[in-house]
């Protein structure tokens, strides 16, 4: 593939053996037995470690700061394998009705970055964004989930610098973005012992993305030569291109006939909440919008969580307010300034607005909470801000 006339990477390294490719266009995805087998093994995989770690622990009756991140991690990637397992099922069955919008893809692009700094540095992962000015036709909500679902798959397999880069070219105009990456460390490498045909990168989040990009319509392309692999992804109907702007709108408007379900899929929201009867209410009243969710008890506990990457949006219990929780909304707020807060309060009915410094914030009550929490989402994480 190749975007604005040229190759999007750098030229790769010296290869003593030709270089695998996984290409999307026309995508094969796999079918229902393959994606159970490899979501069983990755969940598997993951649950044994913690298995393990568990053993450990019973038999010491102890553990280090280090290996309960260790335990929390294999945890949370068997949780991050099972969501995405459901998000590849979902996209793949038809389901998904697109509204086909104006996107400003390099905002969408920065948004990520900046509200995943924080998780690439704790993995030692350099991010080196350079991204031309984009708008595309596409559905907002799939393309928040395509770039976190990008995002989570550079996470689990990068291992120093990431390149990222959003370019302009051709005619008519595409955008593309390419990213490049480094797989394996210097430790890793034995090239007698390398296995190729991508199968190491090949892991269910490469299936959702390749997925999402089957849904949207978008060519993408994988290279890799088992130790670096190059991702090159073309969006080509820009804002540029009349005739692509005016197609998709008319197949939008057919199309938001039907019923979009999960319509927040792939975005993230952290309840902060001490009462377990609110988590409960919380995941009953979210339960079809396919919110990744998350649970902290106190203030301390959502600030060490944001710690190591941030949220879309945060739910808290109107007890949990004050001094403590105005310093940690400000200083993600100063973070990333589109983070939605919502307030849950014990009276009141309906959603409400509440002013706080210069912004406005959503405030539910309880009584209501089924019924207004998922507008309240909705009304927020797709509002301009």
């Amino acid at each position: 593939m190749t975007v604005a006339g040229k190759t999007p990477f750098p030229a790769a390294a010296d290869q003593t053996r030709p270089p695998a490719t996984a290409r999307a266009e026309p995508v094969e995805v796999p079918g229902s037995q393959a994606l159970l087998g490899q979501l069983g093994s990755e969940v598997a995989t993951a649950l044994s470690a913690a298995l393990e770690q568990v053993t450990v622990i019973a038999t010491t009756g102890k553990i280090s700061r280090q290996g309960l991140r260790d335990l929390r991690e294999q945890i949370e990637r068997a949780r991050r394998a099972g969501i995405m397992g459901q998000q590849v099922e979902r996209l793949g069955s038809g389901r998904v009705r697109q509204a086909a919008e104006r996107v400003d893809l390099t905002a969408v692009l920065r948004e990520a970055l900046q509200q995943h700094r924080r998780q690439a540095e704790a993995l030692g992962i350099t991010l080196r964004p350079s991204l031309a000015p984009a708008q595309v036709m596409a559905d907002p909500a799939l393309i928040v989930t395509f770039i976190e679902t990008l995002l989570s798959w550079v996470f689990e397999h990068a291992r120093s610098a990431v390149e990222l880069r959003l370019e302009l070219g051709g005619w008519p105009v595409r955008a593309g973005l390419a990213c490049s990456l480094r797989h394996l460390g210097d430790d890793e490498v034995d090239r007698s012992l390398l296995v190729f045909g991508g199968s190491r990168l090949h892991t269910i989040s490469w299936r959702l993305l390749e997925q999402a990009a089957h849904t949207m319509e978008l060519p993408i392309e994988l290279v890799e030569d088992g130790v670096s692999a190059r991702l090159a992804i073309e969006f080509p109907r820009t804002v540029n291109d009349p005739s692509e702007v005016a197609a998709l709108r008319d197949r939008s408007a057919g199309e938001q006939q039907g019923i979009n379900s999960k319509p927040l899929a792939g975005s993230h929201l952290l309840v902060v909440a001490a009462r377990r009867e609110t988590r409960a209410l919380v995941r009953d009243a979210v339960r079809h919008m396919g919110l990744m969710l998350d649970y902290v008890n106190t203030v301390d506990e959502a600030r060490q969580f944001c710690s190591a990457g941030l949220p879309h949006a945060i739910l808290h219990e109107s007890a949990l307010g004050g001094e403590r929780f105005e310093r940690l909304r400000m200083d993600l707020l100063g973070e990333m300034p589109k983070l939605v807060f919502i307030e849950l309060a014990e009276e009141g009915r309906g959603l409400q607005t509440r002013e706080i410094g210069d912004r406005m914030f959503s405030r539910i009550g309880r009584d209501t909470l089924v019924e207004s929490l998922p507008a309240a989402l909705m009304y927020e994480l797709s509002r301009p801000r």
